[in-house]
């Protein structure tokens, strides 16, 4: 039962970080089902999430390559009816520098994701440096 229903509220801020390894390989399915994939955000088991919106920040010279997003409804990946691509969003070539800012990526969500739900992400290209990503959540 959801902690707040009349307007429906988070309960609690979610925030979903990249774990240690950079967003970097290139998967070209179009399924979900093989390929590296990164999971982004895993909603709350019990009651479901918010979610605002996902921060892309390369950390590093990168060639341009496009970003995809997916809804996996918590079961396993390799199953394509599990799995489904929800946006797709350019990656700007990026050079680090230690006295200009590369800028991130700011993609706007605005929905709930239902209990155990989980986010991915793909890569059209492999890059060199990679991407940290942090998910703008809220519990139920």
């Amino acid at each position: 039962m959801a902690a707040n229903t009349t307007p429906i509220f988070s309960a609690t801020p979610a925030i979903g970080l990249s774990d240690a390894t950079p967003i970097l390989t290139a998967n070209t399915t179009t399924d979900l089902t093989a390929g590296t994939i990164y999971l982004l955000f895993t909603a709350d088991a019990t009651d479901g999430s918010y979610i605002d919106k996902i921060i892309i920040q390369p950390i590093g010279t990168n060639v341009a390559t496009a970003g995809r997003l997916w809804i996996n409804n918590g079961a396993t990946t390799g199953t394509a009816t599990n799995n489904t691509q929800f946006k797709d969003f350019t990656l700007a070539a990026t050079t680090v520098s230690q006295v200009v800012a590369i800028g991130n990526t700011e993609v706007t969500l605005g929905f709930a994701l239902p209990a155990g739900y989980r986010i991915y992400m793909t890569l059209g290209t492999t890059v060199a440096a990679g991407f940290k990503s942090t998910v703008v959540a809220g519990n139920y």
